[in-house]
C-alpha cells in the first residue's frame, strides 16, 4: 500500500514537472519562485559571507530567501515587519546579556518578553522572528554591540536583496490563477444547475443524489471564496510590479469582481434549490414534481441561468460576447415571464403543489434579478 501511494505521488510530481516545462501555469510559477529564492540567498551570501567575511553572514541569505514572497507588495510589507521583529529581539537580548553578565538569567527574562511581543498584531506572521533573533544572540558565545549591529545590518541587506530579486526577476503575477479559479467555479455551477434541471423533468432523483447535489452546492460557496481571494491576489501582485504596464490589458478589472458576484448569487440559489429538492426526495415526491405543469419551464430557466453564469465568468470584451450575454439574459427573462404567467392558474391546485411552486419561483425570481443586474453592469449602457 505504501509503495503504491509513493508511486502515485511520484507520477503526480513527474506530471507537474512536465506541465512546468511545457506551458505557463501554476507549476511554472512555483518553480520560478523557488529558483529566485535560491538565487537571492546565493547572492546575499556571495556578498556578505564570501566577499565581506561578515561575522554573522548567515543572517543575510536567511532573510533573503524568506522575502522572495508571493507578491512584490508582500515582500516589502513582510520585510518591514521581519526587520522590526529581528531588531527588537536582537537588541533586547544583547542589552540584557551585557547588563546582567549572566546568559542563563538573561534568557529567563528575555524569552517571555519576546514571545509575548511575537504575538503583536502589527508584526503579523513575522512576529516569530522576534524570538528567533533573541535566540541567535543568547546562544552565541560572543555578545557585543558590534555583533548586534552586524546582525541587524546583514538582515537589512538580505531583505534588500530578496525584495530586489522578487521585484526585478520575473515578478509574480497571478492573473492566470484568478481566471482559472473563476472558470472552474462557473463550470461546476453551470453543470450542477443543468443536472438538477434535467433530473427535475425526468423524476429520476433520490435522497442520496440530492444530498450529493447539496454538498456540491455548499462547495460552490467555498469556490466563490477562493475566487475572491484569487482576484485579491491578482490585484496585489501588480502593486510595485515592473510588468504592470505590459499586463494592463489583462489585469484584474471590474469584470473579475462582477463574475465573482454572479457566482455568489448562483451559489446561493443552487444551495436553496438542492435543499428544496432534498426535502422533496425525503418525502418521496420526485414523481409528483416531475408532473408539475411548469417544471419544464423551470428546467429551461435553470439551463439559461447556467449559460449566463458561464458567459459572465468567461471574461474578455468584444461585441460577440456582449451580444451572446444579452441574448442569454433575454431568453432567461422570457422563461421567467412564462413561469409567472402560469402561476395564477397553477396555485388553484393542491396546497402542496402551491407550496412547491412558491419555493421554486421564489428562488428563480431572486436568481433572475441578480443575474440581470450583473449583466447590465457588464454590458454597455442601453444594451440590456
Amino acid at each position: 500500500m505504501i509503495v503504491l501511494t509513493l508511486s502515485k505521488k511520484m507520477r503526480s510530481a513527474a506530471r507537474a514537472v512536465q506541465r512546468a516545462w511545457k506551458q505557463p501555469g501554476r507549476e511554472r510559477d512555483l518553480a520560478a519562485q523557488a529558483l529566485k529564492a535560491a538565487f537571492a540567498a546565493w547572492a546575499s551570501w556571495a556578498v556578505v559571507g564570501w566577499w565581506l567575511h561578515a561575522p554573522m553572514a548567515f543572517v543575510a541569505p536567511w532573510v533573503a530567501i524568506l522575502l522572495v514572497e508571493s507578491t512584490v507588495y508582500q515582500s516589502v510589507a513582510h520585510a518591514l515587519q521581519q526587520l522590526a521583529a529581528i531588531a527588537s529581539g536582537t537588541v533586547m537580548a544583547t542589552l540584557l546579556v551585557l547588563l546582567m553578565h549572566n546568559r542563563m538569567g538573561a534568557m529567563g527574562l528575555v524569552l517571555p518578553l519576546v514571545v509575548l511581543l511575537s504575538s503583536w498584531s502589527r508584526l503579523g506572521r513575522q512576529g516569530i522572528y522576534t524570538a528567533t533573533g533573541a535566540l541567535f544572540v543568547l546562544t552565541d558565545t560572543q555578545v557585543s554591540l558590534t555583533g548586534c549591529a552586524a546582525r541587524i545590518g546583514e538582515a537589512v541587506f538580505g531583505a534588500a536583496v530578496g525584495i530586489t530579486v522578487n521585484a526585478l526577476i520575473r515578478p509574480p503575477v497571478y492573473l492566470r490563477n484568478a481566471h482559472a479559479t473563476i472558470h472552474e467555479a462557473a463550470q461546476e455551477t453551470g453543470r450542477l444547475l443543468e443536472t438538477a434541471g434535467g433530473r427535475l423533468v425526468d423524476g429520476q432523483w433520490g435522497v442520496d443524489e440530492t444530498q450529493a447535489w447539496h454538498r456540491q452546492a455548499l462547495h460552490l460557496q467555498h469556490l466563490v471564496t477562493q475566487c475572491r481571494s484569487a482576484v485579491g491576489w491578482s490585484r496585489e501582485s501588480l502593486w510595485g510590479n515592473v510588468r504592470r504596464r505590459t499586463l494592463a490589458s489583462s489585469r484584474p478589472n471590474k469584470d473579475y469582481e462582477e463574475a465573482t458576484a454572479v457566482l455568489d448569487h448562483a451559489a446561493v440559489h443552487t444551495t436553496e434549490l438542492t435543499r428544496t429538492l432534498h426535502e422533496a426526495a425525503a418525502r418521496d415526491r420526485q414523481a409528483h414534481w416531475s408532473r408539475l405543469p411548469l417544471i419544464r419551464g423551470y428546467a429551461d430557466f435553470l439551463a439559461q441561468a447556467a449559460r449566463i453564469v458561464r458567459l459572465s465568468a468567461d471574461g474578455g470584451a468584444g461585441q460577440g460576447r456582449e451580444d451572446t450575454l444579452r441574448q442569454a439574459v433575454r431568453e432567461m427573462r422570457a422563461a421567467m415571464d412564462d413561469l409567472r404567467r402560469q402561476l395564477p392558474d397553477l396555485v388553484r391546485g393542491e396546497p402542496e403543489e402551491a407550496s412547491a411552486y412558491g419555493a421554486l419561483l421564489l428562488q428563480a425570481q431572486r436568481l433572475a434579478g441578480n443575474l440581470e443586474a450583473s449583466a447590465r453592469q457588464e454590458a454597455p449602457p442601453g444594451h440590456i
